[in-house]
C-alpha cells in the first residue's frame, strides 16, 4: 500500500467529482438548501396555516339547552363562534368538516346548576382537526369560565373566602439549564439529520465510483495504471467518504445558519432553540465519523456488485429504510441508552447524540458505541478491498 499513490487516486476522483453536477447537487445543493427549507419554510407555513385557523369563526352546534336559556344567550354572545341549526346527523357533519364542534347541553342544566347538583358538559369535536380543536377549546373556555363564575356565586352567596376551593398555588419551574432544553427538544431531530445527510452524500458518489465506472468502461484503464488495487479502492473510498463528510458538515452549518437567523415558528429564540452545546454537537459529530466510514465502505461494496447505475440505485436506496428505522426509534421518548443498545448500529449514535445535546456524558456507553461503530467500518472497508481484488465483482457487466 503506498500512501502517495493512494493520494493520487483521491485527486483524480475529487477533479472528476467536481465536474459531475448530480454529485454537486447531492453534496452541496441539497444540504445546503434542505435546512432553510425545513426550517425556515416549514415554519412559516405552519404560521400562516395557523394564523388562518384561528382567523376562521368556527361553525359549531347546541343539542339541548332549550330550558337553560342563559346558558344559550351567552353560547351566542361569544363572537369566537357561529352557532348552525341542530340537527341530528352531526357526527357525520363534524366527521365532513362541514360543523367543527357540537356541544351538548344536558336537559335541566341551568335548574340543576341553581340546585347545586352534578351535572355534565359534552364536547364533541375531529380528534386531531386543528379548526375543529381550537372550536372546543373555546367550548371548554366558555365553560370553564361558568364554572368559576358558579363557584364564585356559592362562596359569595354564603359569605366564604375564595380560598376555601383554591387553599394553595401550583406553579411550574425550569430547572434545568437552557442547553439542556434545547438538547432535549432537538436531541433526537439532529442525529437523525446527520445520518440522513451523510448518507445522502456519499450515495452518488459511491455508485459513480463503482458502478459508474463499469458503465463508461474506464475501470479496465484505471487497474492498468501502474497502481495496486488496495490503493486504488482506498483512494475511491477516500473519496466517497469526503462527500459524506462534506455532507454533514454543510447541513450542520446550514442548520446553525437557519437556527441563527432563520428561526423556527415564533423564532428560534422564543423556543429556546438558541442554546445548543457545542459539546454536545461536536461529540455527535464525532461518533459521526466512523458512521461515515461504514456507509462509505458499504455503499461502494455494494456499487461493485452491481452492473450499472441503475442497478446500484436499486441495491443502495432500500438502506435508506435500514437507516431511517433506527434513527427514528432513537427518537421515540422512553428508549434508553444501555450497554446492550450500545451496540445496535445507527440506533446507538441516535441514542447517544440526544444525551450528549442534554449535556449528559456516559462515557462507557460512549467509548463502546464508537469501538464498535469502528468495527463495523472497518469490516466494510475489508470487505470492499476483498470486494474490488475479485475479477468477477469488477468486470461483472
Amino acid at each position: 500500500m503506498s500512501l502517495k499513490s493512494i493520494a493520487v487516486v483521491y485527486r483524480k476522483e475529487l477533479r472528476d467529482l467536481l465536474r459531475d453536477r448530480r454529485t454537486l447537487r447531492s453534496m452541496v445543493v441539497f444540504p445546503l438548501l434542505m435546512m432553510p427549507l425545513m426550517i425556515v419554510g416549514l415554519g412559516k407555513v405552519t404560521r400562516v396555516v395557523d394564523a388562518r385557523a384561528r382567523a376562521e369563526i368556527p361553525a359549531i352546534q347546541i343539542q339541548g339547552g332549550e330550558d337553560s336559556p342563559g346558558v344559550l344567550a351567552r353560547l351566542r354572545s361569544d363572537n369566537k363562534l357561529r352557532i348552525e341549526p341542530s340537527t341530528a346527523d352531526w357526527r357525520q357533519l363534524i366527521a365532513d368538516k362541514k360543523i367543527r364542534a357540537v356541544v351538548v347541553i344536558p336537559a335541566h342544566f341551568e335548574a340543576d346548576i341553581r340546585a347545586g347538583a352534578e351535572s355534565r358538559i359534552s364536547i364533541f369535536q375531529y380528534e386531531g382537526e386543528i379548526r375543529s380543536g381550537i372550536a372546543a377549546a373555546e367550548l371548554e373556555g366558555l365553560f370553564r369560565r361558568l364554572s368559576a363564575e358558579t363557584v364564585q356565586g356559592r362562596l359569595a352567596a354564603r359569605r366564604l373566602p375564595p380560598s376555601l376551593i383554591h387553599p394553595f398555588e401550583i406553579r411550574r419551574e425550569n430547572a434545568a439549564s437552557p442547553e439542556k432544553v434545547t438538547g432535549n427538544r432537538i436531541g433526537g431531530l439532529v442525529p437523525y439529520l446527520i445520518l440522513i445527510f451523510c448518507f445522502v452524500g456519499a450515495i452518488y458518489p459511491a455508485i459513480d465510483l463503482s458502478a459508474g465506472e463499469k458503465e463508461r468502461g474506464t475501470m479496465e484503464t484505471l487497474l492498468c495504471s501502474p497502481v495496486g488495487r488496495t490503493d486504488i479502492v482506498l483512494g475511491k473510498f477516500l473519496m466517497v467518504l469526503t462527500s459524506s463528510l462534506a455532507a454533514v458538515a454543510l447541513a450542520c452549518l446550514s442548520l446553525a445558519f437557519s437556527l441563527r437567523f432563520g428561526g423556527i415558528g415564533k423564532g428560534a429564540a422564543e423556543l429556546g432553540l438558541t442554546h445548543v452545546d457545542p459539546a454536545g454537537v461536536a461529540g455527535t459529530l464525532v461518533l459521526i465519523l466512523p458512521v461515515a466510514v461504514f456507509f462509505s465502505a458499504a455503499m461502494f461494496t455494494l456499487g461493485l456488485c452491481a452492473r450499472n447505475h441503475r442497478e446500484a440505485l436499486s441495491y443502495l436506496q432500500p438502506l435508506m429504510f435500514v437507516i431511517v428505522l433506527p434513527a427514528v426509534i432513537g427518537m421515540m421518548p422512553g428508549i434508553e441508552l444501555n450497554t446492550r443498545l450500545a451496540l445496535v448500529p445507527i440506533l446507538n449514535i441516535s441514542l447517544a447524540s440526544r444525551e450528549m445535546l442534554t449535556g449528559a456524558w456516559h462515557w462507557p456507553e460512549l467509548a463502546l458505541i464508537f469501538a464498535s461503530t469502528t468495527a463495523y467500518a472497518s469490516a466494510a472497508l475489508a470487505v470492499a478491498v476483498r470486494m474490488f481484488g475479485r475479477e468477477s465483482v469488477v468486470f461483472r457487466v
